[in-house]
């Protein structure tokens, strides 16, 4: 049996996914510079006493966009040429990051740039994700199709350690317009990949939708008509929204636990650290987890717990450990929601679920961002922190209440209203 075993590289074998996941490790790691970098390019910008709020900011810039283009993006990526939606967008998103670098290196001393360029790259991002998601199934075989989940999770996380830890290096050494430089350069490795592809097969004419409001309500009633796919991306928004307090790391790192920019760097990473961690133990234990729903709901809940401890520490490593248990527990939510919904999600909805999915899945940290630095304005940073954790919870409870299915679901379980159109796995 275990010499019959696949190989847990088995999708990097074929050409195409392969350079796509090159590509992306490398671009991915040069956007987590950057939204660590323009967090704390912010925090030096503007005074104490404005600080709190102007990091909120971010999060809500970098959502508008998002809200309002990626069911739009969802739509388009099942009706156009993905790789060409990915040329632009990907392109948009280095000329943004070449425009920061240069606005910094002249000497940028407002942050109204800095928020505009960031929604710029977020509009775009709402066009690339489900673009992206969509095409990584048609580089693998089906029966490879998993394996190439599970690898471009872990890369995306393997990035987003990488990506801060490395930013706080490049800010504390060369600046932070060196970070957004990086940035501009990682986006033409995307680029490249998607020119070197080979062979990629077409789309049958019976694969394609059509660009129409028809085609939204489509998406959104296949989206809200299910309990448990709506509940999945509920249980993300909410738990995310009050529990993320990314935006204040920097007042952490500077005014609470005095560790100055690569401190800062390695907090940003933590929760990324868990995450690696736990994803490679989810590739293998996943087939495991009978229980599916109740491990989701208590997942969520540690989550919750570590961001109250880490909003009452004092202590970096203890810090540290907490942010590391969220991005652990958070990881195994998210392996678990995607699953639920690669289960019910048929082929020719793929991009328009992940589009719906951005508003939830993006929506509730960045939005959580802007909560978190309201309440830290108001409050202070660390009862913004503890006050989440318990929202979270809060939150956690009432979306069990609501949706009975979601504790009951099992490994084996499937919606008889959604089993005839298994078809694909998605993210």
């Amino acid at each position: 049996m275990a010499a019959n075993a696949p190989s847990p590289f088995t999708a990097l074998k074929h050409r195409n996914f392969r350079l796509l996941w090159t590509g992306q490790l490398i671009s991915f790691s040069g956007s987590y510079m950057q939204t660590a970098a323009i967090l704390w390019h912010v925090a030096l910008l503007v005074g104490p006493e404005h600080r709190p709020i102007a990091l909120g900011l971010v999060g809500l810039v970098r959502l508008m966009p998002i809200v309002f283009f990626s069911i739009a993006g969802g739509t388009i990526a099942d009706a156009s040429d993905r790789r060409r939606v990915m040329f632009f967008t990907q392109t948009t998103m280095c000329v943004t990051a070449c425009v920061l670098a240069l606005l910094t290196h002249l000497g940028l001393d407002h942050v109204w740039p800095i928020y505009a360029l960031a929604a710029i790259g977020a509009a775009a991002g709402a066009f690339d994700g489900p673009a992206r998601q969509s095409l990584m199934p048609t580089l693998v075989p089906r029966d490879h199709l998993p394996n190439a989940i599970s690898l471009y999770a872990i890369m995306v996380q393997i990035a987003s350690v990488a990506g801060p830890a490395i930013g706080g290096i490049v800010i504390a050494t060369l600046g932070v317009k060196w970070v957004y430089a990086v940035n501009a350069v990682s986006f033409i490795c995307v680029i490249a990949s998607l020119l070197m592809m080979r062979d990629v097969p077409p789309r049958a004419a019976g694969e394609t939708g059509d660009i129409s409001v028809r085609a939204v309500r489509e998406g959104l009633g296949f989206v809200f008509s299910s309990p448990i796919i709506r509940s999945t991306m509920l249980l993300d928004f909410f738990a995310t929204f009050f529990s993320s307090a990314t935006a204040l790391l920097p007042i952490f790192a500077q005014d609470v636990l005095h560790v100055g920019a690569r401190g800062y760097g390695w907090l940003y990473a933590a929760p990324s650290v868990g995450a690696v961690l736990t994803s490679v133990i989810m590739v293998h234990g996943i087939e495991r987890i009978e229980r599916r729903g109740v491990v989701l709901i208590r997942a969520v809940c540690v989550y919750g717990l570590a961001t109250i401890l880490f909003g009452l520490s004092q202590s970096f490593w203890l810090t540290f450990m907490c942010l590391a248990m969220t991005g652990a527990a958070d990881t195994v939510s998210m392996v678990l929601r995607n699953v639920i919904r690669q289960l019910g999600t048929p082929d020719h909805l793929r991009g328009r679920m992940t589009g719906i999915n951005m508003v939830f899945f993006q929506g509730g940290p960045m939005l959580g961002e802007l909560e978190a630095g309201s309440v830290a304005q108001w409050l202070g940073a660390r009862a913004s922190v503890v006050t989440g954790g318990l929202g979270c919870l809060v939150a956690t409870a009432w979306i069990v209440a609501r949706t009975p299915a979601l504790r009951e679901y099992r490994r084996s379980f499937i919606d008889a209203t959604e089993g005839a159109r298994l078809r694909s796995v998605v993210r």
